[in-house]
């Protein structure tokens, strides 16, 4: 089975954020806005699939990893995220239960939440999975709308190959290393670089290990956390309910009464 993937090369990209753009139009997620969750306008967000970071004198591109063994579609527990069969992560709104899970479940932490929303939905790229399996793109658009294709789409042992093609003929140009061909099991995002990523925000103890079985343990204790927090709330209403019926059975007057008139009378029977 052919994985697509996107191979991202640092080096070539002059920060003028058609890709950022290209996402938004795409996708339709609207215009930014500085919620003090996001941390900054240009952070990831809800409306920001994908943002540039700088590191130094570069600019890196930074969005969902598309891992090829998800731990957020193995901690989801309706199965709302799932990996396609052209190895992007797509995700189903309909059948989300915003437990957001898969936020916790990431490694890369490149999930986000609307958390402005009356009715919020998970966010994150889906390499544009849907429009492509429609036949209205070709190509995210985000590669699509690269003008130095500083990030480009295609089979992902090709992209592999481009990039140590690359590596090896200007070795005094890069890092030797294909972020994502490894880590965490590996991922269908790849990046080459001259600067570390780990300056921008790439997690630097992933490990080559995939994540799922992590993502797995969590969701083992979905059931007990339901319960747990029903039962606790069966308590509290019970608690409530039982002084309600207490004071309503005593009455208005046993709450109004005056103390010295039961003195009285206890002093008159005795």
């Amino acid at each position: 089975m052919t994985t697509m993937a996107i191979l991202t090369d640092v080096t070539r990209c002059i920060g003028c954020e058609e890709c950022v753009s290209a996402c938004r139009r795409t996708n339709d997620t609207g215009s930014d806005a500085p919620y003090r969750w996001q941390g900054g306008v240009n952070d990831l967000s809800s409306t920001r699939w994908t943002t540039l970071v700088e590191t130094g004198n570069r600019n890196v591109r930074l969005h969902c990893r598309h891992c090829l063994d998800p731990a957020c579609a193995a901690a989801c527990p309706v199965g709302a995220l799932s990996r396609t069969e052209a190895g992007a992560v797509a995700y189903n709104p309909v059948i989300c239960m915003g437990c957001r899970y898969c936020m916790v479940a990431c490694p890369f932490a490149m999930t986000r939440y609307e958390w402005e929303s009356a009715t919020p939905r998970v966010r994150k790229c889906i390499l544009c999975y849907d429009k492509i399996k429609a036949g209205e793109l070709s190509q995210p658009a985000c590669t699509a709308a690269c003008p130095t294709e500083a990030t480009i789409f295609g089979d992902r042992e090709a992209l592999l190959a481009e990039a140590r093609s690359r590596i090896a003929a200007a070795p005094q140009r890069y890092i030797d290393h294909i972020w994502g061909e490894h880590e965490v099991g590996g991922t269908s995002v790849l990046t080459i670089s001259d600067v570390d990523l780990t300056d921008a925000r790439w997690p630097d103890d992933l490990g080559t290990g995939s994540r799922p079985e992590l993502a797995r343990k969590v969701l083992h204790t979905v059931p007990y956390t339901f319960f747990g927090v029903a039962g606790l709330m069966y308590g509290v209403h019970w608690t409530l309910e039982r002084r309600r019926q207490v004071a309503a059975a005593e009455g208005p007057t046993a709450a109004t009464a005056d103390p010295g008139d039961e003195v009285q009378r206890n002093e008159e029977e005795s």
